[in-house]
């Protein structure tokens, strides 16, 4: 990128760079670090080595967008998420569920203290989390952003896995089974954003809600019952 003169460069990051929360809704000012996987550390590790090239060279200015959970799909149904393999998240495993493609969902843990006792995350629509990254464009040609800077792009609402699984069965019109099984090591109870920072500076918010994310996730999946074609 230097080479070519490019210093401009936004980051897609992560809310697992938080790990366990020491305060919610957490803020782009909690501190980062004590992640919880390796995944989280990745993020991490990352976010620092942009900030030490930042120091080092004032001509780079980077954002870094920490994602909470995206899910959903394009409107139309012909863009959605297919894993291959096993899925990272949970929207995938509620919609094969639903579509017929497992057999049950598992739930990591019903003794969290939330409303129901499962895990609460922040959702966002990816449609939401695009439209973040065209601002995140936006904000470098306004020449405001000098260094590092970091955004939580998320809902600023947090919902359980089975408020997930009700609003995705009200959705899809079926049933989604699903297991309690024992905590993953890892796993923290709540996290959710506070988005103030993004739509202050980026002037973004999210638009998008838990029934649109899980309808356009079913259209998408219904389209595609085994995924996407293989060529």
């Amino acid at each position: 990128m230097a080479e070519a003169e490019v210093f401009n460069l936004v980051y897609s990051s992560s809310a697992t760079v938080y790990g366990e929360p020491q305060f919610l809704p957490l803020t782009e000012s909690h501190p980062t670090g004590n992640c919880t996987n390796p995944y989280g550390k990745t993020k991490y590790f990352t976010e620092e080595i942009l900030k030490d090239l930042c120091t080092a060279d004032d001509r780079w200015r980077v954002i870094s967008l920490r994602y909470f959970n995206p899910v959903g799909a394009h409107k139309s149904g012909k863009i959605g998420e297919d894993p291959n393999g096993i899925p990272n998240n949970l929207m995938p495993f509620i919609s094969q569920v639903a579509i017929g493609r497992r057999d049950k969902l598992l739930v990591y843990g019903d003794d969290y203290d939330t409303v129901d006792g499962t895990g609460v995350r922040d959702y966002i629509h990816i449609v939401d989390l695009a439209e973040g990254h065209v601002k995140a464009l936006d904000k470098f040609r306004t020449g405001s952003i000098k260094g590092f800077a970091a955004f939580n792009l998320g809902t600023g609402q947090g919902y359980s896995v089975l408020e997930m699984v009700k609003a995705f069965e009200k959705a899809s019109g079926r049933p989604v089974k699903y297991e309690i099984v024992a905590r993953r090591p890892g796993d923290v109870g709540t996290s959710y954003a506070d988005p103030t920072l993004a739509m202050k500076q980026l002037a973004w918010k999210a638009k998008r809600g838990i029934n649109e994310m899980c309808e356009d996730t079913w259209r998408w999946q219904n389209n595609n019952p085994n995924g996407f074609a293989k060529l």
